[in-house]
């Protein structure tokens, strides 16, 4: 029998929540969390099911995780929130000191910010002001390569996949940036040399050349090779223009590097982190950069970042990242992510003998089939669902980034849901 309250619940949905990426009313039912713990959701009427999305990467802890609902519940019986503006507070200071000790060398100054978009609009507004603080205006554009996706609000609209992506209703009226080709997978020497020639034919106009290293996220799940980076470095080296990487994706141990500017063994001027960072417990982002970066702009007409966010430095948020940054490097996590690249790898090998497969890739805690169609998302859902496990397909993707604390047979459980979607998809 249907439960009269979810129905309630539902028609109230409908008739009042937007939802990410869809039509108002929406066209397609959600399925009701009533509670999540390790890597389960409790769903109204499935039961409970193994969650493959991580809540769209973030959860690389799983559910209601004991150390971070007590750094949660000790931060709240001091303060939950106070203002960042002419104050300070000790759980954002460590956390700064945590993220400048983790990442690349030469990353010194932490910018907290509220979500990963806003982390990407502080990093570009960031590189916009060096070069006017140096007497530089002109130096106004981006470079970025096509396929990738850095956010919905303004500015990382305009760097996202322009015909592919999600934003081509705004051509025209976002700033317009410059587009090298989508990098291949692997190296290839004709593409490092369009990557060059492109960076030194802009570079008079360029503040930055901005991409996601080494896995591009939403904007297709695609795979890189890591000497691209090394190029990029290089190139803008050459000829001055700064270098950023939206790691709010891949950081924090996804990729099988803590940081997937590791794999290339260099430091971004700017670099972006997010989602993982508060191991899903609340919204938080940051963005780094190196001293020259900071210097450049103090010593500018305006000599101060001209951003702050209401909920800058959140106490809350920051004692739980604190705890969540803890809890990942005080694990063998490496181990954690290659035994579950391994999983992925084994149990999607078989999604390559279901009709309509076009690819099937696995890095770290990374797993994609990708169709030669476009998802049907419902059926898809409904198939892995019908397996025990949540997942949401988009474009022709099946893909799974799991929490890292997902057991062997939970994983395997996940990989057939994936086979499943694909099938039925």
């Amino acid at each position: 029998m249907p439960d009269p309250h979810i129905e309630e619940l539902l028609r109230l949905d409908r008739e009042h929540v937007w939802h990410p990426y869809g039509p108002m009313p929406g066209r397609q039912q959600p399925l009701v969390v009533e509670s999540a713990a390790g890597v389960r959701l409790r769903v109204a009427g499935h039961g409970e099911l193994v969650d493959g999305m991580s809540s769209w990467w973030s959860a690389i802890h799983g559910y209601n995780h004991p150390v971070l609902n007590e750094a949660a519940r000790g931060q709240l019986d001091r303060m939950s929130h106070v203002m960042f503006g002419g104050l300070t507070h000790e759980p954002a200071v460590r956390l700064a000191q945590r993220l400048v000790e983790m990442s690349p060398a030469g990353l010194e100054h932490v910018f907290l910010a509220d979500s990963g978009s806003v982390s990407v609009e502080v990093a570009l507004k960031m590189c916009l002001q060096y070069w006017r603080s140096l007497g530089l205006p002109e130096k106004r554009r981006m470079l970025t390569w096509r396929g990738g996706y850095h956010g919905d609000t303004w500015q990382p609209m305009s760097v996202c996949d322009p015909e592919g992506g999600m934003h081509g209703l705004w051509a025209g009226v976002l700033p317009e940036q410059v587009f090298a080709d989508a990098p291949p997978s692997a190296y290839e020497e004709s593409y490092a040399e369009h990557l060059r020639q492109t960076v030194e034919r802009h570079a008079h106009e360029l503040a930055a050349v901005i991409v996601e290293p080494v896995v591009q996220g939403a904007g297709g799940m695609r795979f890189h090779s890591p000497a691209y980076l090394r190029v990029l470095r290089e190139a803008c080296d050459a000829h001055d223009v700064l270098l950023v990487f939206d790691e709010i994706a891949t950081g924090f141990g996804r990729t099988g590097a803590l940081f997937a500017a590791e794999h290339a063994a260099l430091t971004p001027d700017v670099m972006c982190v997010g989602k993982a960072l508060t191991g899903g417990y609340l919204t938080l982002a940051a963005t780094l950069c190196t001293p020259r970066v900071a210097q450049g702009i103090s010593r500018g007409e305006v000599p101060v970042l001209a951003h702050g966010p209401t909920f800058m430095g959140n106490p809350l948020a920051a004692a739980v990242a604190c705890a969540s940054i803890d809890l990942l490097l005080g694990q063998d996590w490496l181990a954690e992510v290659k035994r579950i690249e391994a999983g992925l790898r084994e149990g999607l090998s078989a999604a390559r003998e279901v009709p309509g497969v076009r690819d099937v890739r696995v890095l770290g805690a990374i797993g994609v089939v990708q169709l030669d169609h476009e998802v049907d998302i419902a059926a898809a859902t409904r198939a892995a669902v019908a397996e025990g496990v949540w997942v949401r397909p988009f474009r022709d993707l099946v893909y799974t980034m799991p929490p890292y604390v997902t057991g062997d047979e939970d994983l395997a459980r996940i990989t057939r849901a994936v086979c499943a979607a694909a099938r039925e998809g």
